[in-house]
C-alpha cells in the first residue's frame, strides 16, 4: 500500500502540458521528516546519504529522494520502499549511470535540488526538471561564454541588471532538456538553443516551460513530445 504523498507545494499554478505531477519543497521545512523516513531509501541511496559531509547537502538529498519515493509509490500504487529504480546506459560510454528510470517505463521522473529547494516532476514521457539559484555576476561572466552564440548575444544586449534572471532562465531550460535526454552537461552548454528571453524557444521535440518558484531562484521543466 502506498503511503501518503510528501508535504510540499505545486511550483506553478497550472501544470504544464505533458506533466502528470509537479512537486516542490523547501528543505529546511521537510528535512526532519525526510530523515525520520530514511528507511524508505534503498541501500545505495542510504550509503550516499551517509557519505555527505555537509548537513545541508545531506538534508537536501534526503528530502529529494524520500519525496521521490513517496510520489512514485503513490503513482504506482506501491509502498515507497518497494519501488525499484534503475539507470539507463550512459549515452557516452554505455555504463550503468545514465538517466534514472523506473524499470518498464510505467512513469518517467526527474528531480533537482539546489540551495534549500527540491523540485520533482512525473510524466508519461521522458522529463527533466531543474531549479537553480539566480547566479552572481561573476558566475555569469565565467559561464556565459560556453552558451550557444545566440544566447551569448542575447545576454550581452541586456542591461546589466537584467542579465542574472535571463541567464538563470536559460540555464534551467537547458539543464531540463539535457536531463530529459539523459546526457547532462557532458556535451557542454552550446546546445540545445533555448533562449534567454521571457519565453523559451519553441522546439517541436520538447514541451519546455518556465516554472514559478521562490524569489531568487529559477526553474524549468521539459517533456518529450509524442514522436
Amino acid at each position: 500500500m502506498a503511503t501518503e504523498p510528501p508535504a510540499g507545494r505545486a511550483p506553478t499554478t497550472e501544470r504544464p502540458p505533458g506533466v502528470e505531477r509537479l512537486w516542490s519543497g523547501r528543505v529546511p521545512e521537510l528535512a526532519a521528516d525526510a530523515l525520520a523516513h530514511r528507511r524508505l531509501l534503498d541501500a545505495g541511496e542510504s550509503a550516499r546519504l551517509d557519505a555527505f559531509l555537509r548537513p545541508s547537502d545531506r538534508d537536501a538529498y534526503a528530502v529529494a529522494h524520500v519525496a521521490l519515493r513517496r510520489l512514485l509509490g503513490e503513482r504506482l500504487g506501491r509502498s515507497p520502499g518497494s519501488v525499484t529504480l534503475d539507470r539507463e546506459p550512459c549515452t557516452h560510454c554505455d555504463g550503468p549511470h545514465g538517466r534514472p528510470v523506473v524499470p518498464g517505463g510505467a512513469v518517467h521522473f526527474s528531480l533537482s535540488h539546489t540551495e534549500g529547494i527540491v523540485l520533482i516532476a512525473l510524466a508519461s514521457a521522458p522529463v527533466g526538471v531543474d531549479v537553480e539559484v539566480v547566479p552572481s555576476p561573476k558566475t555569469i561572466a565565467d559561464i556565459a561564454g560556453q552558451l550557444h552564440p545566440r544566447e551569448r548575444d542575447e545576454l550581452a544586449a541586456l542591461p546589466a541588471g537584467d542579465r542574472a534572471p535571463a541567464f538563470a532562465r536559460c540555464w534551467t531550460r537547458k539543464e531540463s532538456v539535457l536531463k530529459a535526454i539523459g546526457v547532462g552537461l557532458n556535451d557542454g552548454l552550446r546546445h540545445p538553443y533555448v533562449g534567454t528571453g521571457p519565453r523559451p524557444v519553441v522546439d517541436p521535440a520538447w514541451r519546455l516551460t518556465d516554472l514559478e518558484t521562490d524569489p531568487g531562484y529559477a526553474a524549468a521543466v521539459a517533456v518529450r513530445t509524442a514522436g
